[in-house]
């Protein structure tokens, strides 16, 4: 081999390595930082059904958990068999393939909302194994492999919309939030009335044990995948949103704002958490901390997001309505600096990718807008199929799933 086929084949191994390094995997709800975010670059702006698709993979009905992406793995959970199949598939990233899809047990089905499913918690995984949630709230890890590593069945979970939260990692730390409604024989109660029965129950992600159970106090229903901000973890539930240890699951701080089902996620940037406060009193809020204490900055009251999670960018949050009203808002004060109306209706929450927003409509529109202060719409693109669960990056692709299937969008 020449010199200069030396060199090139160098500088090709070394931009290969460049690029492997650089690229990101999707390892759980709302990606690697929790809040939908991606540092990826060039992704696709335009597709169809059809067009600039990788691949498609029918996927077994049904489940509404977000794909996440770890290497040349991407995995879902499905409850089939009306539900009561617990399920997690497993597909190879380069073809689409079902490596395998394995029941990992079987769940009681008990009452959930028509747009749940029980199969719509988001698995995480820490690149070694995978852990997954169902609706009954029973917990499972298995390997790359598919094989049970361990479970945890303890925890009785009901509530009157069923289990939509996202279980998280912290170092060795499975968390699971917990915030449901009695089932009998006041059903109001936890719903409409608030309970103290709440709780975040975090396990020894090795081996499936109990750490330590966090206590709200009182509470009502709803479905928010916490985040961990400077140390703590921040989690949202029905009346609250909290601060508690990472250590023990002491609560540090807690802050009242009505509102009950909620379903976005916190996001938190420039030292601010903003939540949304669910339905009933609908606000968009941030909330300074200063050690224990907590406050709220500012309210904002217009459009408020009750499914999808906000995103926060370069001092901005972005937000859409699940009827299509989509915002942007000063994030030091709430100010609205811009509102659009898209098409569609939105479940789904938005990515961030490289200076721009990915919105996907229940319909299966996804409209892609520039994340700054005047609104640019960039494109419009349609897979023509339902879609609830939030889209997923990673490598240059993105992984929408539908009712039907999974598709891989890009080169």
């Amino acid at each position: 081999m020449s010199p200069t086929h030396i060199r090139v084949t160098v500088c090709l191994l070394l931009a290969f390595l460049w690029a492997a390094a650089r690229a990101e995997n999707w390892p759980g709800f709302r990606g690697p930082t929790g809040q939908g975010i991606s540092s990826e670059r060039d992704l696709p702006t335009r597709w169809s059904a059809t067009e600039n698709i990788a691949w498609k993979t029918e996927i077994p009905p049904l489940g509404w958990s977000s794909p996440i992406v770890f290497g040349d793995r991407v995995f879902l959970t499905t409850a089939a068999d009306g539900g009561v199949s617990c399920r997690v598939i497993c597909l190879d990233r380069g073809s689409g393939r079902i490596l395998w899809n394995n029941e990992v047990f079987q769940q009681p089905l008990r009452r959930k909302e028509g747009k749940n499913s029980y199969a719509t918690p988001t698995p995480v995984t820490d690149g070694k194994l995978v852990y997954a949630v169902f609706g009954d709230g029973s917990i499972v890890a298995v390997d790359f492999e598919g094989r049970t590593v361990w479970s945890y069945r303890e925890v009785k979970h009901y509530s009157q919309h069923g289990l939509g939260a996202s279980p998280i990692l912290y170092e060795n730390l499975l968390i699971m939030p917990y915030d449901g409604s009695q089932e009998e024989p006041d059903k109001q109660v936890g719903w409409k009335k608030p309970w103290d029965q709440a709780l975040i129950l975090a396990l020894d992600k090795e081996t499936g044990r109990p750490r330590w159970t966090a206590r709200r106090g009182m509470s009502r229903i709803a479905h928010v995948t916490p985040i961990i901000y400077n140390g703590i973890l921040v989690s949202g539930a029905g009346d609250v949103i909290q601060g508690h240890s990472l250590a023990d699951g002491r609560l540090l701080w807690s802050v009242y704002g009505q509102g009950e089902g909620v379903v976005p996620s916190p996001v938190a940037g420039d030292g601010l958490i903003y939540h949304a406060t669910g339905f009933e009193k609908s606000m968009i809020r941030a909330i300074g901390v200063s050690g224990n204490d907590a406050r709220v900055v500012w309210e904002q009251t217009e459009h408020v997001p009750s499914m999808s999670s906000i995103v926060y960018f370069d001092g901005h949050l972005f937000t859409i309505k699940e009827n299509g009203f989509a915002m942007c808002l000063d994030g030091k004060t709430g100010q609205v600096r811009w509102r659009e109306r898209l098409d569609g209706n939105y479940s789904a929450s938005p990515v961030l990718a490289d200076g721009k927003i990915y919105l996907l409509s229940e319909q299966g529109q996804t409209t892609i807008i520039e994340a700054a202060p005047t609104f640019r719409m960039i494109a419009k693109n349609s897979l023509d199929d339902r879609c609830q669960a939030s889209p997923a990056v990673s490598r240059g692709q993105i992984f929408l799933r539908t009712e039907k299937a999974l598709y891989c969008i890009g080169k």
